[in-house]
């Protein structure tokens, strides 16, 4: 029942990072509600709003002026779609050591027909960045990074750039040890899609122990709701049936509706995606096709 945005807020906190800048963009709201300003984390949160997205790299130059607001040079950036175990302080430690300008945490690639691959030198550097598919041995970036803030000092600001399909691949022509490879075995799970979400959820929920709803659910007895994650005030309906479905806030399910396999929004106030379709009062997203969550 905690917002996965949390548990990445408290886990930094855990590892004495305490000041901590978000990202917004679309429904800014729904993070901004759930953080607040972060004092009951003990806790700073700021936040940077971007409109439009601005990249892996114009949002941090974008935020810039926060992330070196006190004379910081460096900083921490962490991904808001994977949660993950790693060690801060030991990636930290490595990078200050190291005289690279990035250094990033990586994992040996999980699925390389899914995620984009990172090829490491013998010495530990960053020597390419491959597309899914790639053959060749690869690594598989985890979210986590260290960064100076000269990498992007010098972009425009409000201009959408990425670090790994641009920024990096530049700093590593220039200079083949300016980004470093932090090798770990920790745990990485992908949040990035309803599907990927909900796998994740339930995980936690097994191995916690604790359930997938939220505050005040409305469920009539007859109803059926299989593997699914309610956010707060849903509502389902005498003999509807949800099967691997992640509801949002709000949400009512008809009586008698079955829906599987797929994200369900209240429709006010959110603008359709071209693979959604819209039912009575809820938009719905199926999952993509060949994602499990088992």
């Amino acid at each position: 029942g905690e917002p996965l945005v949390r548990r990445v807020a408290a886990w930094l906190a855990a590892s004495g990072l305490r000041d901590q800048i978000f990202n917004l963009h679309h429904h800014p709201e729904s993070i901004a509600s759930v953080l607040g300003d972060g004092s009951d984390l003990g806790v700073r949160v700021r936040y940077s709003w971007e409109d439009p997205v601005l990249g892996s790299a114009g949002g941090p130059r974008h935020a810039l002026p926060l992330l070196v607001d006190g004379g910081a040079r460096r900083f921490l950036i962490v991904n808001g779609d994977t949660l993950t175990n790693v060690d801060l302080q030991r990636i930290i430690v490595d990078h200050d050591g190291s005289g690279a300008l990035v250094t990033m945490a990586l994992i040996p690639n999980p699925a390389p027909l899914r995620y984009g691959g990172v090829t490491v030198s013998a010495e530990g550097y960053v020597t390419a960045f491959t597309l899914p598919g790639a053959e060749s041995r690869t690594y598989h970036f985890i979210g986590v990074q260290v960064v100076d803030a000269s990498v992007f000092a010098d972009l425009p600001d409000g201009v959408r750039t990425e670090s790994v399909g641009s920024v990096y691949p530049k700093l590593m022509a220039s200079d083949p040890h300016s980004v470093r490879a932090f090798l770990t075995d920790a745990t990485f799970r992908d949040i990035g899609t309803p599907a990927d979400c909900l796998r994740t959820s339930l995980e936690l929920a097994e191995i916690e122990g604790s359930h997938l709803r939220g505050k005040d659910p409305r469920i009539a007895l007859d109803a059926v709701v299989e593997r699914s994650a309610l956010w707060d005030d849903v509502a389902v309906g005498a003999g509807a049936r949800l099967t691997e479905c992640v509801v949002g806030d709000g949400a009512v399910i008809p009586e008698g509706a079955v829906f599987e396999r797929c994200a369900i929004v209240a429709a006010d106030g959110h603008a359709p995606h071209a693979a959604d379709r819209t039912e009575g009062a809820l938009l719905i997203r199926p999952f993509q096709s060949g994602a499990s969550t088992r």
